[in-house]
């Protein structure tokens, strides 16, 4: 079979290919910009069309037949491939249906970690325990992974691990083996209208899996912060449900040198982090772990550098930034990232967000340019841990700039 994939090298799409190239399919791709996966999408001899995506790479390559066409969420409905690959009357899916016959056709157990925040770091968890403890897994992920690819399939493995993405309903498509779930509370209210249609959704994946954990005891764990001990003791369960053999205080041991995953709170360097949190709840999560570190490691306090994400998500979450960064020392408010608008709605500056914070005057509204750079530096040599927080681009402007 030969699956074409539009938007290929990013976090969602990225590690779906690497699997379906392993399990023995035929894969090729295209995307605007050279995503986070792409690396490991050349390595694994995947064929990959960066730039304007006007629909030739695809017709060249329907020439020698494609069976299915599988598109990111973010594609909107009139984009060249899309519509050549409804014209050619070629299977046109979004992911989830490729992910679910993949699981399907291999003979996997899935156990997928679903939630609205900590499912990444979870799932990355799962898969550094079980990788280190021999046991038979496929996996994706939607990150980065110092430690593996993001997306991995070996003929005769038992378990398919999986972020199960709540995202347009994805996760829906699923009946896991095991369901994982860190923390449930509200977020795209652009798919879901309001929190009781969101939590509906998770009940009825619930309804979908053969066994859930959701409630973990305490560990012995070193990592930073709670959220993130907790994540690690959700994964203890998960791991010792796939090997009952294998004692807790074993799996926790390997836990305990977990080294962490893109964008979950990423060292980029002295002093300096990144983490992907956008929503009040996982700010606060993000921030504990910032002071458990800045204390391990003799800094004088937290500043934040915080990009929020979409605006129609700003008018769901605006007041749960009153008491989000209480504990921090400094916010620098950069200009929400725009993605997937209701053209009806206002887009709320960075001003009108800072306004509602409990104590507005530690928030300083900033732009992503030379002048934040300096301030960040500025910041880290005054002994304060600095932590963008960020789901778009300041991410890699950051990056660039610290090389």
């Amino acid at each position: 079979m030969k699956i074409y994939i539009s938007g290929i090298s990013g976090t969602g799409m990225g590690p779906l290919a690497l699997m379906a190239k392993a399990a023995g399919f035929m894969v090729y791709g295209s995307d605007l910009v050279e995503g986070a996966i792409y690396p490991e999408l050349v390595k694994a001899g995947i064929e990959v069309k960066i730039g304007v995506q006007d629909g030739e790479f695809l017709k060249e390559k329907l020439q020698s037949g494609i069976d299915w066409f599988v598109y990111t969420s973010a594609l909107p409905a009139e984009h060249p491939e899309l519509r050549l690959a409804e014209a050619a009357g070629i299977k046109t899916t979004k992911r989830d249906e490729l992910t679910a016959f993949l699981i399907d056709e291999l003979g996997l157990k899935m156990v997928a970690v679903a939630g609205t925040h900590g499912k990444t770091t979870t799932t990355a968890m799962i898969i550094f325990a079980a990788l280190k403890l021999g046991l038979p897994v496929s996996y994706i992920v939607g990150t980065t992974l110092g430690f593996a690819p993001s997306g991995v399939y070996h003929n005769g493995d038992k378990f398919f691990i999986y972020e199960a993405d709540e995202y347009d309903r994805n996760f829906l498509k699923y009946h896991p083996w095991l369901t994982v779930l860190p923390y449930v509370s509200y977020d795209h209210p652009d798919i879901y209208p309001t929190k009781e249609d969101y939590l509906a959704a998770f009940e009825q994946f619930k309804s979908q899996s053969e066994k859930i954990i959701d409630v973990a005891p305490e560990f012995d764990f070193k990592i930073a912060g709670e959220a993130r001990r907790k994540d690690a003791a959700l994964a203890t369960l998960a791991v010792h449900e796939m090997a009952p053999e294998i004692e807790m205080s074993k799996i926790v041991g390997v836990l305990n040198e977990f080294p962490g995953v893109g964008r979950r709170f990423e060292k980029l360097a002295d002093g300096i982090y990144t983490d992907y949190a956008h929503h009040p709840e996982e700010i606060k999560a993000t921030i504990d772990i910032a002071f458990d570190e800045a204390q391990r490691n003799g800094k004088s306090g937290v500043v934040v550098v915080y990009q929020p994400h979409q605006n129609t998500r700003q008018h769901e979450v605006k007041e749960g930034y009153f008491d989000a960064f209480d504990k921090v020392d400094k916010i620098y408010w950069l200009p929400t990232y725009l993605t997937r608008e209701n053209p009806d709605l206002p887009v709320l500056t960075a001003a009108e967000l800072v306004a509602g914070l409990k104590d507005s005057n530690k928030a300083e509204v900033a732009e992503v340019d030379d002048e934040l750079f300096a301030k960040i530096l500025a910041e880290r040599d005054a002994g304060h841990l600095v932590v963008l927080m960020t789901a778009g681009p300041a991410d890699e402007w950051l990056r660039k700039k610290l090389a």
